[in-house]
């Protein structure tokens, strides 16, 4: 049976409704922001008397430079592994492992990426009932997922709702959690310009109680943005940059238009009575091809043409929209320009500074949330050490040649930085380090126990012949 009563301030319902109002809101955002990153631009604006005849054109002017900002910055935002406390030199296994369960090594990409994209992402934290060392971690979409903080706080979370439509019913399901309960509610799908909230009413899970408590105590749903400020919004990189876009598919269509009338040379005639037929319509005599000769026996017609129209203002009008979109988001130019020949490694580098500051700038808002997440996961485990030190360990977002980060890490060598650091500088997994690390205690354990010799490998055979000759 459907509620009908107004829900009070505080009260669930109340919360449904403000956070699904909310979300709708950010949903527009975020819609926006994937349609220009998947190059589904809005078509530039022409006449609409040439609309009909222009629709093939208009299809083809659209270049997606938005998408490849988001990809050069989401590219080098990798997380490796996660580090919990200070005298730990490797990331921490078990975390990496419960990781790895919920398959967020790869997952964590995508969240990254959406985050880079529409402005934030979420993840949602909950116990596993078939394995409590191994809880739950599911990464969770922009535009089904929102989270309340308290009064004058960025951190602190008051509620968090979760919503997606079902499958097979096409209701509308949600989950509130707030207050330490989970409120779980479901409604018909809403109609096309329908306006208002929903009609909620409450959705039962058998054998479950309603509301259900929520065994982590706090909201579990963990917010990650992107370029945050201290109101607590969250943006999209290509936020500022969608107008460059635009500018760049005007300019295009106008070229193509060019193209298809004004880039052949067009010809005139004068001097010529143009023949009709029976009904008084005109006769076009000429057709234009390139196997056609046009031959006019009247010395009294003149022909000519004008001059094609010139392409370069086009090109170079688009060239400087883009160097504007990459000096704006700090992407190396040959990125978008894909130009690039004879540059040295220091130049490339230099180009590429901006990029790999920003990625770095980027990487501690984003790192904040993945460290909730982490905490809430090690939580819902059962683990009871101090897990305020914990920290994101993130995939170095420089590129180097082999030659230039070897030389630099036997440098930092010299200076006493421990292996492990010198190891995770190189880029190998925390799985990796791991073994190397017991290989070398492997190694140093039988020096110590007086059998330096095993170091090379086992000694090769010798047999001896009857004769008494070796070999």
């Amino acid at each position: 049976m459907a509620i009908s009563q107004k829900p009070q301030p505080g009260e669930p319902l109340w919360w449904v409704d403000r956070l699904w109002k909310e979300l709708s809101e950010r949903r527009r955002y975020a819609d926006t922001m994937r349609q220009y990153y998947s190059g589904d631009h809005p078509l530039p604006m022409i006449p609409d008397k040439a609309r009909p005849g222009f629709q093939r054109l208009l299809k083809q002017s659209r270049s997606n430079y938005v998408g490849l900002v988001v990809d050069a910055t989401a590219e080098r935002l990798q997380i490796d592994g996660f580090r919990l406390g200070k005298d730990e030199r490797v990331g921490d296994q078990e975390l990496w492992r419960i990781w790895q369960a919920n398959s967020m090594d790869a997952d964590s990409d995508l969240q990254l990426t959406e985050a880079v994209k529409v402005g934030r992402s979420f993840a949602l934290v909950a116990p596993n009932p078939d394995d409590t060392s191994t809880p739950l971690i599911t990464a969770e979409d922009a535009t089904q997922a929102i989270v309340a903080y308290e009064s004058g706080s960025r951190r602190r979370r008051r509620a968090g709702l979760k919503t997606f439509v079902d499958d097979w019913t096409g209701d509308i399901w949600t989950t509130l959690f707030v207050d330490g309960q989970l409120y779980k509610y479901r409604a018909p799908e809403q109609q096309v310009g329908k306006v208002g909230p929903p009609r909620w009413e409450p959705r039962e899970v058998e054998g479950e109680a309603w509301p259900a408590r929520n065994p982590l105590g706090v909201v579990p749903l963990v917010e990650i943005p992107n370029r945050p400020d201290l109101l607590g919004e969250a943006h999209s990189e290509i936020e500022d940059v969608l107008d460059d876009q635009d500018r760049i598919n005007k300019t295009l269509i106008d070229r193509m238009m060019a193209q298809e009338f004004s880039a052949f040379r067009q010809r005139w005639m004068t001097g010529y009575e143009v023949p009709t037929d029976d009904t008084g319509q005109p006769i076009e005599p000429f057709k234009a091809a390139v196997d056609r000769l046009w031959v006019i026996e009247d010395e009294n017609v003149k022909v000519g043409e004008f001059q094609a129209t010139d392409l370069r203002p086009y090109l170079d009008s688009v060239e400087s929209d883009v160097q504007h979109m990459a000096a704006r988001t700090r992407t190396p130019a040959q990125y978008l320009l894909g130009k690039l020949s004879n540059v040295n490694g220091e130049t490339l580098k230099a180009t590429e500074s901006g990029l790999v500051a920003k990625v770095r700038q980027r990487q501690r808002p984003l790192g904040e949330g993945m460290e909730e997440v982490a905490r809430l996961a090690l939580q819902a485990a059962g683990d009871t050490r101090d897990l305020l030190a914990l920290e994101v360990i993130w995939h170095n977002p420089e590129f180097r040649t082999e030659g230039e980060l070897v030389d630099a890490l036997v440098k930092m060598s010299t200076l006493g930085v421990p292996r492990e650091a010198l190891w995770e500088r190189w880029g190998a997994s925390q799985t990796e380090i791991v073994q190397w690390q017991q290989q070398a205690d492997q190694q140093a354990t039988r020096i110590l126990g007086g059998d330096p010799a095993s170091l090379f490998g086992p000694k090769p055979e010798v047999t001896v012949a009857a004769d008494g000759d070796s070999g």
